[in-house]
């Protein structure tokens, strides 16, 4: 029979660092901790509601209905000709045919507006919504007399707080179900 001894492993010296954990193990560990418990509360019980959301599905859906119905009039406006910029005649027509369709979303916001939410949140964010589509609006009739004055250059709009006003409306459009009640893209 033979024994076989393992070495005992040397104690630690002070100062080699292997007896107590480093500092460093707990900053790393509290730091994970921490990014855990965010996006455990981010995911299960942060509020999901959104901020532009009023919440009143019937005002929603009536809003959509008249949309959508502003949308198929607009679609008979199409014009898919090349509009070319040495004929001023057919770059005044282009303005023409611009101010009809805002003409029809003129109306189309009218009609939506004519009947306001109940909802505090939609009392207080529908006529917000309203001006910032009538500011759309404006940057559309500017556009078309642009037009009418010969110069064809691409359309642009207000900005605020850095983006386009058609993407502020357009999120309050889809975050109450409305996505036909989006600015049209068809000048861009």
């Amino acid at each position: 029979m033979t024994a076989t001894t393992t070495p005992a492993a040397p104690e630690a010296a002070p100062g080699d660092g292997r007896g107590r954990p480093s500092a460093w193990r707990y900053v790393i560990l509290v730091v994970l901790v921490l990014f855990a418990a965010f996006w455990i509360w981010a995911l299960f019980f942060a509020s999901k509601e959104s901020i532009n959301g009023i919440g009143e599905d019937d005002w929603s859906d009536r809003a959509q209905a008249i949309c959508e119905a502003a949308d198929a009039q607009r679609q008979d406006l199409a014009d898919f000709r090349e509009v070319e910029d040495d004929d001023p005649a057919m770059v005044a027509e282009r303005g023409d045919i611009v101010d009809r369709a805002t003409d029809i979303l003129d109306q189309m916001l009218d009609d939506i507006v004519a009947v306001r939410p109940t909802g505090a949140k939609g009392v207080e964010l529908v006529p917000l919504w309203e001006a910032d589509y009538r500011t759309y609006l404006g940057d559309r009739r500017a556009f078309s007399d642009g037009l009418r004055a010969g110069v064809n250059e691409p359309f642009a709009e207000t900005t605020v707080d850095g983006i386009p006003i058609s993407d502020k409306i357009a999120r309050f459009a889809a975050d109450n179900h409305m996505p036909a009640c989006s600015p049209p893209t068809d000048l861009g």
